[in-house]
């Protein structure tokens, strides 16, 4: 009974239960520690969803990530510059710009989405359930350049491709000026911003460079200034040579644009210094002209006639023809024709003519050039452009010579009625000469022996209206109109051709007459009556 009492208590001293315990225990702790070191290494990754700079890293590795995301950023941007011929591929390496990426911050910021996922032991328990850790998340790009390497590379670009405008021709058969071939250039501040998305996408590292296109959609001047120099040597008339000068004045009306050729040097004014003495009597009127002042008007600046031009500056003066003289220079000079002037009557030679002279105000002419201009009645083909163009201004806006005169001493109406009364000059010759027959030019001109000279403005179909002002001098006797008249109206041919180049006159105008038509009988109204400023052809078409 002792001996099977102590074999019992020997069997029930070994422990399988607890064994089986300590062994389920130690391959629990076993698979934990697993399990610990696999998501300790999972810990290590970035969570599912995660994209840095666009770019998706979700489960990589830190270094992994990192290297995606350079890589993605150090790829070259592929630019295409657009011409006629295609396109130009040109890449720019992001290095070449100082490209760099501050990939410490983003990866902070990526490893700290991990959080989202709750504390350690609940991330250890989800993922010991299955259940996927997922943080849609995506970390903005941290980088920068050096944008005056960007730009220097963008400015290069441009002067390897862009192709400016090719220039104007002409042609001295016609007179015609042509444009040149359209060009393109780069523009650099779009591209900038363009180039900056680019470098900053990582999918979408290619662009199409932002070009514009130069046209020669409206010519310049200096095309039309070089075509009528170049004309005026080829027929043999120097335009600054000792023995013949020509002065050039033209004013692009809408742009403001002028071509200026020797245009400050004197000449004798001859008839032209009527339109001056025509606003100097405006000036003085505080009413509508009569019937006998509208004659006298007409007959001045239509028919040239010296008496009608001394009988308004004799009514200018009170009855003193000196002292209207002095009021007609005195707003010569104050509107800003500083090298014109008239200081004598003009010479009629008839019986008990008063002679004589008032003082020449101070004026600088080029000096360069002498073309013995009248001592008493000179000026310049600028200043004859100057005045039609503040006739034009004051009859068109209602400013000009209404603003440059003192206020309420020139109307509007008035500036209209010299344009209106100019326009009827019909003697088809000079600057009319080169113009189509139906177009209007409202125009002074006036002539001697060694000098010609014409100036208006010529009313454009199309609306680009002009200023011109021509004046030619040969050292002679005898002025050879044969010789200098065409001249003229082939300068004006040249300014209609590249105003109006819809309606070009290709060759020279063979309707014209010998000489000028006669103006009375022909397009001076026929008597006091008849005068109209306000329509001064009104008379022809009631007859």
């Amino acid at each position: 009974m002792g001996a099977s009492l102590s074999s019992r208590r020997r069997r029930a001293g070994f422990p399988l239960l607890l064994a089986f315990s300590a062994l389920c225990i130690a391959a629990a702790s076993g698979l934990l520690v697993y399990y610990l070191v696999v998501f300790s290494r999972r810990e290590q990754e970035l969570p599912a969803g995660v994209t840095v700079a666009g770019i998706n890293v979700g489960q990589l590795s830190e270094r992994d990530a990192v290297s995606r995301w350079e890589r993605a950023y150090a790829e070259p941007i592929l630019m295409l510059y657009p011409d006629r011929n295609g396109e130009h591929p040109i890449q720019l390496h992001p290095d070449q710009v100082g490209w760099r990426i501050s990939s410490e911050p983003m990866l902070a910021r990526a490893l700290a989405s991990a959080a989202e996922g709750g504390g350690f032991w609940r991330r250890f328990l989800d993922f010991l359930l299955g259940i996927e850790l997922t943080v849609p998340q995506n970390i903005l790009l941290v980088a920068d350049y050096q944008d005056n390497a960007l730009e220097a590379f963008l400015l290069d670009v441009a002067a390897r491709y862009d192709d400016p405008p090719g220039n104007a021709t002409y042609d001295l058969e016609t007179l015609r000026v042509y444009p040149g071939a359209s060009g393109y250039a780069l523009d650099v501040a779009a591209a900038m911003i363009e180039a900056d998305a680019a470098l900053r996408s990582a999918d979408q590292r290619t662009l199409r460079l932002p070009v514009s296109g130069l046209g020669n959609g409206r010519l310049d001047l200096a095309s039309l200034r070089e075509l009528i120099i170049n004309y005026l040597d080829g027929q043999g008339f120097i335009y600054d040579g000792l023995g013949t000068v020509a002065s050039i004045y033209i004013l692009d009306l809408e742009t403001g644009e002028e071509i200026n050729i020797l245009g400050d040097v004197a000449y004798s004014a001859a008839s032209t210094v009527k339109v001056p003495i025509v606003i100097e009597y405006f000036r003085r009127l505080d009413r509508e002209p009569t019937s006998g002042e509208a004659w006298l008007i007409a007959n001045s600046l239509l028919c040239s006639n010296n008496s009608s031009s001394n009988l308004l500056m004799e009514i200018i003066g009170g009855g003193d023809i000196f002292t209207g003289l002095r009021s007609v220079t005195n707003t010569i000079q104050a509107i800003g024709a500083r090298n014109s002037y008239i200081t004598a009557p003009f010479f009629l030679g008839v019986e008990g003519q008063a002679l004589g002279s008032i003082a020449a105000p101070a004026t600088a002419p080029n000096e360069t050039f002498d073309t013995a201009p009248d001592p008493f009645n000179q000026t310049t083909a600028e200043d004859l452009g100057t005045i039609f163009n503040l006739v034009y201004d004051c009859a068109q806006y209602d400013s000009g010579l209404a603003l440059t005169l003192p206020q309420g001493q020139i109307t509007q109406n008035e500036c209209r009625q010299i344009l209106e009364v100019t326009s009827a000059n019909d003697l088809e010759r000079l600057l009319q000469g080169g113009i189509p027959p139906d177009a209007r030019i409202s125009h002074k001109n006036g002539w001697i022996f060694d000098t010609v000279g014409d100036a208006g403005v010529v009313h454009s179909p199309n609306g680009r209206h002009y200023v011109i002002s021509v004046f030619l001098w040969e050292e002679t006797e005898f002025q050879d109109y044969e010789k200098l008249w065409p001249l003229v109206e082939e300068i004006s041919r040249a300014a209609w051709n590249f105003f109006n180049p819809e309606l070009a006159l290709l060759q020279p105008r063979t309707d014209l007459p010998p000489t000028a038509i006669e103006c009375e009988g022909n397009y001076l109204p026929p008597n006091a009556e008849t005068v109209d400023l306000n329509d001064i052809n009104g008379w022809k078409r009631n007859q």
